[in-house]
């Protein structure tokens, strides 16, 4: 058995996004796994990163709030939701994000979430810093060893997603999610559940899309993620540049996908925090 956290922003329980977190949900459930969900717009999950976020504020005269944020997990003042997340996160072996795309980007209310949730000391400013080593990130840090999967409609065709498409590749924007939210603090990252043209569903095509999703859950542990190069592996300087020789062939944000032929990385992997 396996545990397993749903983050969910859609403001309606009737959407076609509530309707695939549900389905998530039963089936994780019915497959014998532990499932909790965090649904933000039913909680009132306040999106907003403010002084609120902190029970001892160490400079009430100007919020610093990384500052605010790397004291307030250390000393264990973070406002008790946030850190009610935190433990969500640390008890899962995977956790999925539901949520529409929204002007190429995630909802307010979820962005808010990673905004006050991944704070410093917890989702970065971790591990070394110094020399040639910048922490641990991308690969490492405290969420490695777990995994993550976006589940995503999309009221656009798939076509205009690809490539070539007017949007730009659906991989190139969900970049910042992906590598830059999900990968940064150590998620071993799965490839995207997108569902195109999310506002014309039928009764069969939306039979097609859950029997779809049911099956990329049945392999949420077996799947292999997306290979983005770890940060500490040995395929990046010290400046943290690429080095000669890697990503030839590939332009944009994939030159820091893994090909084939390239070194072996030499991470070695964190042990997995639990939950406290």
């Amino acid at each position: 058995m396996k545990k397993i956290l749903i983050v969910h922003a859609h403001p309606e329980a009737q959407s076609l996004t509530s309707a695939l977190k549900d389905v998530a949900a039963t089936t994780l459930r019915a497959r014998g796994h532990d499932v909790q969900v965090s649904d933000l717009y039913a909680m009132g999950w306040k999106a907003g990163a403010d002084a609120d976020d902190f029970t001892d504020i160490t400079n009430p005269d100007c919020l610093r709030y990384v500052a605010e944020s790397r004291h307030a997990f250390a000393s264990g003042t973070q406002s008790p939701e946030i850190a009610a997340e935190q433990q969500k996160l640390l008890w899962a072996d995977a956790v999925l994000f539901t949520f529409p795309l929204w002007w190429f980007g995630m909802p307010a209310i979820l962005k808010g979430w990673f905004d006050r949730v991944f704070a410093f000391g917890f989702a970065y400013g971790v591990g070394q810093h110094g020399g040639e080593r910048w922490g641990d990130r991308y690969g490492e840090g405290v969420l490695a060893g777990r995994r993550a999967m976006v589940i995503l409609p999309i009221g656009g065709r798939a076509p205009h997603y690809s490539d070539r498409g007017v949007n730009g590749s659906l991989d190139d924007i969900l970049w910042p999610i992906t590598h830059g939210t999900l990968f940064y603090p150590g998620f071993d990252v799965l490839p995207a559940f997108p569902v195109y043209q999310s506002d014309r569903m039928d009764d069969e095509r939306w039979q097609q899309v859950k029997a779809d999703l049911i099956d990329r859950l049945d392999t949420l542990f077996d799947a292999e993620p997306i290979a983005f190069r770890t940060q500490n592996g040995g395929h990046y300087d010290g400046q943290q540049r690429l080095k000669p020789g890697l990503g030839g062939g590939e332009g944009g944000t994939r030159i820091h996908l893994v090909q084939p032929g390239d070194p072996v990385e030499t991470v070695p992997r964190p042990a997995r925090r639990a939950a406290s």
